[in-house]
């Protein structure tokens, strides 16, 4: 199984900024030491013409060349760099490369990614470009596949990803996240399960189940990608749910199990994860990758 890694393009960011972008790094050593198995490859970035599938040039060009606003950086959260464009480019592509790994070994793994904030014409919420619609739509435009489904299992909802895939039949959009978190002003995706703080265990994988018979029904896809956010945790500090360890490698367990079920590919981005501990959301990403590579060499 391949695992696509971009931390070695690391965000200039202030002293005090909230985001852990050290947990990547620690995942891909994490993944080296004790998955042999997993072959780790560092991705391209993407080009213009590539972003342009599925975001608006004029938001590629002003964000690539730093003349967004203020206001609009704000909105992203991460202060601008050429450092967060490169990076962004090779996060975003190493879904997509994922995507063509996934084709001939069946699943593989981004170990960034999910950047489900991104909207078609602007970016928020730690994310510039939307990696999984850019990867549905280029795998559609180079006539590879055509249905892609999206399982966003972040505990944020995937608000960029419903607005950019509104109204197309080709991307089924699945969010399950906390009602009462970020973003407060939600959109609306092909399903939404929204979960009242402190939802446990039982209550999560039983709402999951239902969510993935409802989807079988009414969605045929022939590739699958999946935000396995760790921030459904119960010791998150964004997170306000209070799933277990061992709940969230179950909850991996029966999306890994459903698209099986289903024979197609599926690609796997880590999404987002803050821990009181980085240890903890470096486990639960860690324990996403393994339970893929097992499935990957099965």
């Amino acid at each position: 199984m391949y695992a696509f890694y971009s931390d070695r393009f690391v965000l200039p960011l202030p002293p005090g900024h909230r985001f852990p972008m050290q947990k990547y790094r620690l995942l891909r050593e994490r993944v080296a030491r004790e998955l042999p198995a997993v072959r780790l490859q560092e991705p391209d970035a993407l080009g213009d013409e590539v972003l342009a599938l599925a975001h608006a040039p004029d938001y590629i060009r002003r964000l690539c060349s730093g003349d967004l606003s203020r206001k609009e950086m704000m909105a992203i959260g991460f202060p601008w760099s050429p450092e967060m464009v490169e990076r962004s480019r090779r996060s975003a592509g190493a879904t997509v490369m994922a995507c063509r790994a996934a084709f001939r070994d069946g699943v593989s793994v981004n170990l960034a990614g999910g950047t489900h904030h991104a909207y078609r014409a602007r970016g928020e919420g730690f994310c510039c470009f939307n990696d999984a619609v850019i990867a549905a739509t280029l795998m559609r435009h180079e006539g590879l596949i055509q249905k892609t489904l999206i399982i966003d299992l972040d505990v944020h909802q995937g608000n960029g990803t419903a607005e950019m895939t509104r109204g197309d039949p080709d991307i089924f959009s699945f969010s399950m996240h906390g009602a009462e978190n970020y973003p407060f002003v939600k959109e609306q995706s092909d399903l939404d399960i929204e979960l009242p703080d402190g939802t446990g265990d039982e209550m999560y994988l039983d709402l999951l189940n239902d969510a993935l018979t409802e989807i079988r029904q009414r969605f045929h896809p022939e590739l699958v990608i999946y935000l396995a956010g760790a921030d459904p945790f119960f010791d998150d500090r964004l997170g306000r749910l209070a799933l277990t360890k061992r709940g969230l490698m179950m909850r991996d367990q029966r999306v890994l199990g459903y698209v099986k079920s289903l024979g197609v590919p599926l690609v796997v981005a880590m999404a987002g994860g803050y821990g009181r501990q980085i240890e903890d959301t470096v486990d639960v990403h860690f324990e996403t990758v393994k339970l893929c590579s097992a499935v990957g060499s099965s």
